[in-house]
């Protein structure tokens, strides 16, 4: 079954058939992470660990203004965990890792996962951003780990993806002095490598998944998996990964359609 044949309460789906949109649908509450999205973004990495492709991940877009209203409405990514569910866990709540173990799966999906950002990627809806390969984003993004304000800590990933991705000095600015970062200062940090307006953030994230699409599928998933091996196996597992991939028809395709290309 496709996903656009399932139902889903919190997320929107559309499928092509290299890629993926998932966009996070509980605007009353800026798209607060709660449990049922939790378990649909589960649905949507179980298909996709059996379907592979690339996954464009995005929020609630903004809308233009109107006559009815002219400052129109900014888009959001997602304000955070939902803090009414948030403020009733526990301990063992806590340990069962709900949001850790959902991000951790859709960063080890087979394909890149793409992360169109715009207005407020906070908490959360911010480690969720964290865990894609790739970010983009907006002028109006936000994007920060308010966590430590409301007593609690970001424990989803954000305590060594974001350190990894920034560096320490400005992730311990972000966790442990509330930092929020604005979209030209997460493009400035690296923490995203493309800067768009709102009405052209889809578009980019198409224009991405389009680059990522016209390179090998399989050399891309195998690409992925070694990137994120640890040092320590390093070389070994980039020579026993080339073997497989030198066995590849597409090598040969490919190749071939290279050297034919340089005689005319």
């Amino acid at each position: 079954m496709s996903l656009i044949e399932q139902a889903f309460a919190t997320l929107k789906i559309s499928e092509g058939p290299d890629r993926v949109w998932v966009r996070l649908h509980r605007p009353e509450v800026r798209n607060a992470i709660d449990q049922i999205m939790v378990d649909e973004l589960h649905q949507v990495c179980s298909y996709l660990e059996r379907e592979p492709k690339i996954l464009i991940l995005a929020g609630t877009p903004g809308t233009a203004p109107t006559e009815q209203k002219p400052r129109g409405s900014k888009g959001i990514f997602a304000s955070g965990a939902d803090i009414a569910q948030l403020r009733e866990r526990r301990r063992d709540d806590a340990l069962a890792g709900i949001n850790s173990t959902i991000f951790d799966r859709i960063a080890k999906l087979p394909m890149p996962v793409i992360a169109a950002l715009d207005g407020y990627a906070l908490g959360g809806g911010a480690e969720l951003a964290y865990a894609a390969d790739f970010r983009i984003g907006t002028e109006d993004l936000r994007m920060g780990n308010p966590e430590t304000n409301l007593g609690i800590m970001a424990a989803a990933g954000a305590t060594w993806r974001l350190k990894e991705l920034v560096g320490e000095p400005l992730a311990k600015e972000i966790l442990l002095a509330g930092k929020v970062l604005t979209g030209a200062e997460c493009l400035e940090a690296k923490l995203i490598t493309e800067l768009h307006p709102a009405e052209e953030l889809d578009a980019a994230a198409e224009a991405l998944a389009d680059r990522i699409a016209a390179q090998d599928p399989l050399a891309v998933r195998i690409t992925k998996s070694v990137f994120h091996t640890p040092r320590e196996v390093h070389p070994v597992i980039d020579t026993l990964a080339q073997g497989m991939l030198f066995e590849s028809q597409a090598k040969f395709d490919r190749m071939q359609a290279f050297l034919d290309r340089k005689k005319k």
